[in-house]
């Protein structure tokens, strides 16, 4: 197994694996044969996610830990893994850690230059500036260069940091598509289970409200359809009896509640689901705001930045190059006669110049590019992990709802089943019409095949009886043309005189039962009503039922065809359509044939049943149309027709109110002619001739009131209908209702129509005569006749009045007591007005009452709903509770009993005793158990007594196996000190006889050489008075040996050896120099014309200094003359030297 990360798809064995959590990337490998737990388990070493949190996703699969790679296709090299994090998928988890890139920044790396930077240059100690300067300008260049590389390796860094950020959030990408294709997938599933279910809650829907709407229909149907009379008995008259009437009413009402319960159910399940919709596509909105282009092409395009360093990096290269170059020209004194070292000097000037004030600063700004680059990508990676921590928390959330859908539509399909066996009494009331009529309908097929069959049966017989008589035909001729040849006994003996036998088929009686009916009958007593196929689209589905089967009716009788064809009888049935069976014509067999294929047709048609009105949606849609454009028209009609008997009511209404107009005014009249004549008695004697005025002008206004009577009869019968008669005399006390009813303004302008002689003194008098009563009839009789008489003549008022004083005083004392009977009227008016507004609020106070009572009627009916449907609920959660009461009272026992055995377990094990009483101890727990069997233990005691039984076996098996090993390990240990004790005395005796054996070759292989020393030869170095190991040399002094080859030998030795043996490597030859104390001036005069700066001054001189000083002490350290030559020689340890040498 390796971890890596990549970019790349997997290879052939290597399996790729995302995290999703923050688009890290994992290689693994594997093969087909691996676990998809090894998988995982690799993931929770790399990736710190736990085992259990772990979900595994591969295109739309779901990769289970007890299966195998090979059963997902994988691993592929097309094929991604992406793990998700389950414990982050939660609501309550917190959000991911902003992105840390913990990179070293370019002062940082700059603050430790390397250390050759500051090593001494042979041309710092040159008494030419110019060559002095030439060591300085190496190093700033140098110094450049290894800025530039420095400031390239962070740009570089950073630069693979964005690509890898970029990646990780493409990773991001690819695994919430992943998640969205998964849950997609998952939510069409069930979204297309939901549409089937509605399809099938639909068609079931629409047959039960059939079933309910037209349940009188369909109880009225088979009541009126009479069964035949050889079938009925005395219980039996009508299709209706072959039901239970009384069970059907409560089943109605039954089928009715439970219909209307469910189909509410439904409402809140399809409402469910349009929230699941409605979450689901604002998920899958909300993933168009997910875009990786824009940074893409971002990290792209500043790719040129580390371009454009890589060719600052390659002129500084060049640079660092060509002052080494004249460096190295200088030290060894190459220079060409036309360059000089100040020329070159002169030359590397502008060079440092292009690297200071261009080359650098390029670099430093592409590196705050990339720099800037890199934060835009952690801002970016910031939002995708906070983006993919929301989404993926929201699929959870989704993905919950569709499951708590999920598991409604085994409830759902279940409480179908019972809606359909609740309604199967109903479906039995329809369905005896159209099994009744495919009855009768089989009875006629039957007897048509049968006179079919019993023809083909007689037809086969005779061409069976045509193929005898030409066989014996054949054979006559065969005998007579050959027979004379052979003797008679010999063609006997072949049997060659045989004849065919007779063929007689004969068929046996059938259906002998059968009703005696035809197809008039099967109209006639199953009418094709009784089927249910009410609608307009009934007989084109009739009709094609009928085609679509006419194959299927004729299936009796093409038995006996097929049978035929297989006995390869194609000749008889050639000739069969010739030949016409016996005792019919052709033309009855065809009628046959046909009813045949109609009864068929008609019995498939009844069995197809009701429900063929529903299975197709068009044309049920076009039925509910029909349906509900005929119940507007009916609305229509019987709001027409309430509408005219409306208008028919107040016509009566207002003829009443004439007729009562009418009657009241005669009762008027009668009233004033008997208040007259009472009048009459109390007036004066004298004024004879007045009075007979008076009578003939009361008689001449009771002739003119007729005629206005007779008016108003005639005005309103040739006008409108008469709401408003205008008639004063109507406002009686005996009628006040009546009278408000019918004054309004069209009774004034009626008075003004009819013409009536009164004038208004005369209304008013009139006003107050049928308000005032009986005491003041002689005031208004009074006031009548005078307003009357000065309406009509005043000039024969005025003689008339001079005849009759008497009767003038009688007229002003009736106005008096008018004007009184006035005041009073109208006070008793506005008390009229006050009590009419006072009956009009209460008569809205009593609308609002209404309503509120009709509303409160409708809450307490739905109250009785909930209360049905609460109380069904509670029946429902109290059987379960009762259920799981049960099994809880079970399992109780159960889980009591388990808890008594573990006890006596425990206290097995925790007895004393050590391992032989632990055994004694469940030996005793196994044989208790097993002699407390009883008949009425369950699974769990008899697997638990097993149990224990076979522990106890095992248990004493191990304790004496114990003692066994214990006794062997005590063997063992005697005879392993014995053996331990003679090894230790056979390695003292090996190692000794190794040492002398070591010493012996050392001995024979070691030849130091004290001659002229060489490479490879070993040599001998001896610590002199200074305190420096010379070698020992007969003819060459001076060898001595370097300081690490002396720090190899003595570092780990507490005192210094005197003398040293080793192998000669490396010989170093050296001359002991005169010292110089003026060479340091000159160097720094030479960098301070060529550089020009504090800076370079104080470099040159403080490298002057410590070459200088260092000259002085280390030029000839053994204390040798000028000018003599002396080695360093270095040297390697031989093997096992540690014997040679010895402490001083």
């Amino acid at each position: 197994m390796s971890g890596s990360f990549t970019e790349s798809f997997a290879d052939d064995g290597k399996l790729m694996l995302c995290v999703a959590e923050n688009g890290r990337s994992f290689e693994f490998d594997c093969s087909e044969t691996t676990s998809v737990e090894s998988v995982m388990r690799f993931v929770e070493s790399v990736s710190g996610i736990g085992f259990s949190d772990q979900l595994l996703l591969s295109l739309d699969m779901k990769l289970e830990p007890q299966k195998l790679l090979s059963a997902f296709g994988l691993p592929a090299s097309d094929r991604e893994v992406f793990i998700f994090n389950k414990a982050m998928l939660q609501s309550n988890s917190h959000p991911p850690s902003p992105e840390d890139v913990d990179l070293q920044e370019v002062d940082d790396a700059l603050a430790l230059p390397p250390a050759s930077l500051h090593d001494h240059h042979p041309l710092d100690d040159a008494s030419d500036p110019a060559l002095k300067a030439l060591p300085l300008y190496e190093r700033q260049f140098r110094y450049h260069y290894h800025k530039g590389r420095t400031i390239y390796n962070c740009t570089v860094v950073k630069h693979e940091n964005c690509e890898r950020l970029t990646r990780e959030q493409k990773v991001q990408q690819r695994a919430v598509e992943v998640a969205t294709r998964n849950l997609e997938q998952y939510y069409r599933v069930i979204y297309q289970n939901f549409l089937e279910f509605m399809k099938r809650y639909k068609h079931q829907h629409r047959l039960h409200s059939d079933l309910l709407m037209n349940f009188g229909r369909d109880i009225e149907k088979l009541r009126s359809a009479k069964i035949h009379p050889f079938l009925q008995t005395e219980s039996r008259k009508c299709l209706l009896d072959f039901v239970k009437e009384d069970n059907l009413k409560k089943a109605l009402e039954n089928c009715a509640s439970s219909h209307r319960q469910f189909e509410n159910k439904i409402a809140q399940f399809q409402q469910m689901f349009v929230e699941v919709k409605r979450k689901v596509e604002e998920l899958f909105a909300c993933r168009a705001s997910l875009s990786m282009k824009n940074l893409e092409v971002a990290v792209k395009d500043h790719e040129r930045f580390i371009n454009e360093q890589k060719s600052i990096m390659q002129s500084l290269s060049k640079d660092v190059n060509t002052v080494k170059k004249l460096v190295d020209d200088c030290m060894s004194s190459q220079l060409s006669s036309s360059l000089r070292p100040h020329d070159a000097v002169s030359a590397l000037g502008p060079m440092y110049e292009v690297h200071d004030k261009n080359h650098l600063p390029k670099m430093q700004a592409c590196y705050n590019s990339i720099s800037e680059l890199l934060d835009f990508c952690k801002n970016k990676k910031d939002e995708m992990n906070n983006f993919v921590h929301s989404y993926m928390q929201k699929i959870t959330y989704v993905t919950y709802i569709i499951k708590d859908a999920k598991l409604q539509f085994p409830v759902f399909r279940e409480a179908m089943v019972r809606q359909d066996d609740l309604f199967a009494d109903l479906k039995l009331v329809r369905g005896v019409g159209p099994a009744y009529r495919a009855c009768l309908a089989e009875v006629v097929r039957r007897k048509a095949s049968m006179k079919l069959y019993m023809g083909m049966a007689g037809q086969l017989a005779e061409k069976l009886a045509m193929k005898r008589e030409t066989e014996v035909r054949r054979r006559e001729e065969f005998l007579k043309t050959h027979g004379p040849f052979v003797p008679r006994d010999v063609l006997a003996s072949m049997g060659l005189y045989d004849t065919p036998t007779q063929c007689d088929v004969n068929v046996a009686p059938y259906d002998t039962s059968l009703l005696n009916i035809e197809f008039t009958d099967v109209d006639r007593y199953a009418p094709e009503y009784l089927v249910g196929l009410h609608s307009k689209g009934a007989s084109s589905r009739s009709s094609l039922a009928m085609s679509s089967d006419s194959s299927l009716s004729a299936e009796p009788e093409e038995i006996g065809i097929e049978s035929l064809e297989k006995d390869n009888f194609d000749d008889i049935l050639a000739a069969s359509e010739l030949l016409e069976i016996a005792g019919t014509s052709k033309m009855e067999v065809e009628n046959a044939k046909l009813k045949a294929d109609l009864a068929s047709a008609i019995s498939r048609i009844c069995s197809l049943g009701p429900q063929v009105e529903y299975e197709v949606l068009d044309e049920s849609e076009v039925e509910s149309l029909l349906k509900n454009a005929a119940e507007k028209t009916a609305e229509a009609l019987q709001a027409k027709d309430e509408y005219s008997k409306h208008l028919l009511s107040m016509l009566k209404e207002k003829q009443m109110h004439c007729d009562s107009y009418e009657r009241r005014i005669r009762e008027l009249e009668q009233r004033l002619s008997d208040e007259y004549l009472q009048g009459q008695r109390h007036a004066s004697n004298k004024d004879a001739s007045g009075l007979n005025l008076i009578h003939g002008k009361v008689s001449e206004y009771k002739a003119e009131g007729s005629g206005d009577v007779e008016g108003n009869k005639t005005h309103a019968s040739g006008s409108e209908p008469m709401d408003e008669v205008s008639c004063v005399s109507n406002l009686s006390s005996k009628q006040p209702c009546k009278a408000r009813e019918g004054m309004d303004e069209n009774m004034v302008d009626s008075s003004l129509v009819l013409g009536h002689p009164l004038d208004s003194s005369m209304l008013e008098s009139l006003q107050n005569s049928e308000k005032g009563g009986k005491d003041n009839v002689v005031g208004e009789m009074g006031g009548f006749l005078s307003s009357s008489s000065t309406a009509e003549s005043p000039p024969k008022s005025t003689s008339r009045g001079l005849n009759a004083k008497h009767s003038d005083d009688i007229i002003l004392e009736l106005r008096n007591e008018l004007m009184e009977k006035s005041n009073k009227l109208s006070e008793t008016e506005s008390k009229l007005n006050g009590a009419m507004e006072e009956v009009d609020s209460l008569s809205r106070e009593l609308e609002m009452n209404q309503k509120l009572l009709e509303e409160s009627q409708m809450n307490c009916a739905h109250l009785e709903n909930c209360l049905h449907e609460a109380r069904e609920e509670a029946q429902t959660h109290l059987c379960a509770a009762d259920r799981r009461a049960s099994e809880y009272n079970a399992l109780r026992a159960s889980a009591v009993k388990m808890r008594g055995l573990f006890e006596r377990f425990r206290n097995s094990v925790c007895a004393g005793g050590g391992v032989a009483g632990f055994a004694d101890s469940l030996r005793t727990l196994a044989q208790a158990l097993a002699n407390s069997i009883n008949d009425n233990e369950d699974d769990g005691t008899a697997e638990f007594r097993k149990c224990i039984r076979v522990l106890a076996d095992k248990v004493s098996f191990l304790s004496k196996h114990r003692e066994e090993l214990l006794e062997k390990c005590r063997n063992l240990e005697g005879t392993s000190e014995q053996t331990r004790k003679d090894l230790e005395e056979k390695k003292e005796l090996v190692k000794t006889l190794y040492t002398k054996h070591q010493l012996g070759k050392q001995a024979n292989k070691e030849k130091i050489s004290f001659g002229r020393l060489e490479v490879h030869e070993i040599a001998a170095f001896v610590l002199n008075q200074a305190g420096h190991y010379e070698a020992i040399n007969r003819n060459c002094p001076n060898y001595y040996l370097s300081s690490e080859s002396e720090a190899l030998f003595t570092d780990h030795l507490p005192n210094r050896p005197t003398y040293i043996v080793g192998q000669i490597v490396h010989i170093e030859r050296q001359t002991v120099k005169q010292p110089s104390l003026s060479a340091s001036a000159f160097p720094e005069a030479g960098k301070t014309d060529h550089l020009g700066s504090d800076q370079g001054s104080r470099t040159m001189a403080s490298s002057s200094i410590s070459t200088t000083s260092s000259a002085t002490t280390t030029s000839n350290p053994y204390g040798l003359s000028s000018g003599c030559e002396y080695f360093i020689v270095t040297i390697a340890m031989l093997p096992d030297t540690a014997i040679h040498q010895q402490a001083s």
